[in-house]
């Protein structure tokens, strides 16, 4: 095990045990700042004998960068967002093995290390220089040098080895040949520069796509998909091998869909890549899953609930039993919105257990089973499995079928609270959806305590938001008379550069929330249409989709084209 910075502080002579103890105390207060930077602070010791520390600690060499010249190839490999996102510089390349030493400004993070061997494809070793020293290389290093996809591209087209693939017929490429391709520096590097961009920007997704003429890259942040620069054609197999080699799929296997994952570190942060390949009529079209734990916000008061929604979701979600639902179509949300609801009844006298497919986010305190239907392991046997477990509160992440229904049901009689997922349009349509299924209902009556709608919209950007005046035609798709719309007030993002001009910056839920109670419960049992059912549940609280729309349009949170966009008219 290695030994603790601060002891070999002490053995080192640049700390007593007296100072050493003040420091530990500092650093308890502020939370979660490095040791050696505390001490730093304190003006106990100086940088150069912290980094002698770090480097007795890790076994590694100290660096001066002002002493070291960087050959020009390094800064070829390893490119500006690179050397900025983990806070490097390429030293030397031993010419034997092809390894890569690399002075970085945060050693004790040893995924950093895992995440460039993945990206350069070669062996990388660490060495330790200051944080000053490593940023001020970087600008000196890359002044002048910003590269861009579009150059990467360039390069690519005028790569003479690459340039023979072109033409050819996919299928006749033979594994040797792939494997050549993907292991080229400049579809090394557009990849690279392609994962690094996504996840700077916030993309939730990036997708590879093969036409017939065209190969598209695009990604897609707050909800909407943006095309980068297209790479040649014949790179396709190139860049879906490259992927697959990223994690550890079957690179010779194109006629079949493939699930993988890759794990990069990134700023002391694990950023979970889920990969999926699937077969098209012009090659392997690719689609990456960004999960950044850094992006999703697990506070239930970050989700964009007004107060008073909050104040109603906190006490049903605090009943002892029962089933709560969360409804909405895919990528609404609901996965975060029920992250965040555990997170915060995540206590020590209670044991939640969740099911999902697959699991998205760890959540320390929890225990988390992900579905795998090949091997048998469903919703409904999960489920089962999970009721001989004496848990307290139960996620299953989503109810498919009658079956996992039944259990749902069973586990809220026997005291559980279990929360769920279900693709309906709105809330009221959740109980019609329920029973759909099969379920009776005097189940649904006895165990649903609430459903939650919701859809998610773009925020406008908070630096350039400006208020106008919406046509009137607007105001009437949006269900309000001019006199209406004059006593309230409109707002849009003009475009700058803290939003790459589109005007909208982040995402937030808008939420319809349905308590149920006994007249309501009644209607059920009576069969009631849905109208009449909405109806009644407006009429004891729920503002529906688009009402909550309207109230975040007036604070100027939104835009009338999101609401009109995510929500329907109401009755």
């Amino acid at each position: 095990m290695a030994r603790r910075l601060g002891m070999i502080m002490v053995d080192l002579g640049y700390l007593d045990e007296e100072a050493l103890m003040k420091v530990l105390e500092e650093q308890k207060r502020t939370g979660s700042e490095l040791l050696g930077k505390v001490a730093v602070r304190m003006g106990l010791v100086k940088e150069e004998q912290v980094l002698r520390a770090l480097g007795e600690q890790l076994g590694m060499k100290v660096i001066r960068l002002a002493d070291v010249t960087i050959p020009a190839e390094l800064t070829e490999m390893v490119n500006e967002s690179m050397a900025t996102a983990y806070k490097i510089i390429p030293v030397s390349q031993n010419k034997k093995d092809k390894s890569v030493t690399v002075a970085m400004a945060e050693p004790q993070n040893p995924s950093t290390l895992d995440s460039l061997r993945m990206f350069l494809g070669v062996e990388v070793k660490g060495a330790i220089a200051a944080e000053s020293d490593v940023m001020a290389k970087i600008e000196q290093l890359y002044a002048g040098h910003h590269e861009s996809i579009q150059d990467v591209v360039k390069q690519i087209e005028q790569d003479k080895g690459l340039q023979k693939m072109a033409g050819r017929n996919e299928n006749t490429i033979d594994l040797e040949a792939i494997e050549e391709m993907a292991e080229a520096a400049p579809v090394r590097k557009l990849l690279n520069m392609v994962l690094l961009l996504a996840i700077k920007d916030k993309a939730s997704d990036i997708h590879f796509e093969p036409f017939e003429d065209e190969y598209k890259m695009r990604y897609r942040v707050d909800g909407i998909l943006y095309e980068l620069v297209p790479p040649p054609r014949h790179l396709a197999p190139a860049i879906a091998s490259r992927i697959k080699v990223m994690s550890n799929l079957d690179i010779a296997e194109r006629r079949l869909p493939q699930d993988g994952k890759i794990q990069l570190a990134l700023g002391g942060n694990t950023v979970d890549i889920r990969v999926s390949t699937l077969p098209t009529m012009f090659g392997e079209s690719v689609v990456l899953r960004i999960l950044d734990r850094t992006v999703v916000q697990l506070d239930l008061k970050k989700l964009g609930m007004p107060e008073d929604t909050l104040a109603r979701w906190y006490e049903v979600v605090e009943k002892p039993n029962g089933i709560i639902l969360v409804t909405g179509p895919t990528s609404s949300g609901k996965t975060t919105t029920l992250y965040a609801t555990l997170n915060f009844l995540n206590r020590i006298q209670d044991k939640i257990i969740t099911t999902e497919e697959p699991v998205e986010y760890e959540i320390e305190g929890l225990v988390q089973i992900p579905i795998n239907a090949e091997i048998g392991v469903t919703f409904a046997s999960c489920l089962r499995a999970i009721l001989r477990q004496d848990p307290d509160k139960i996620l299953v992440g989503e109810t498919r079928d009658l079956e996992t229904a039944e259990i749902s049901i069973q586990a809220s009689l026997t005291g559980h609270i279990v929360f769920t997922t279900l693709h309906t349009n709105d809330a009221p349509s959740a109980i019609t959806r329920l029973r759909d299924m099969g379920l009776p209902t005097f189940l649904i009556t006895a165990t649903v305590e609430a459903v939650l709608a919701q859809r998610l919209v773009r925020k406008i950007c908070q630096f350039c938001r400006t208020e106008f005046t919406p046509a009137p035609e607007v105001c009437m798709e949006l269900g309000l008379s001019p006199e209406q719309a004059a006593s309230k007030k409109f707002f849009y993002g003009k475009g700058c550069d803290k939003c790459n001009n589109t005007g909208y910056k982040g995402r937030m839920g808008i939420h319809e929330l349905l308590i149920m109670n006994d007249p309501l419960r009644d209607m059920i049992i009576a069969e009631t249409s849905l109208d009449e059912f909405r109806e009644a549940c407006r009429k004891y609280g729920m503002r529906t989709l688009r009402e909550v729309g309207l109230w975040n349009i007036h604070q100027g949170l939104t835009t009338i084209e999101e609401i009109l966009r995510e929500t329907v008219v109401d009755n």
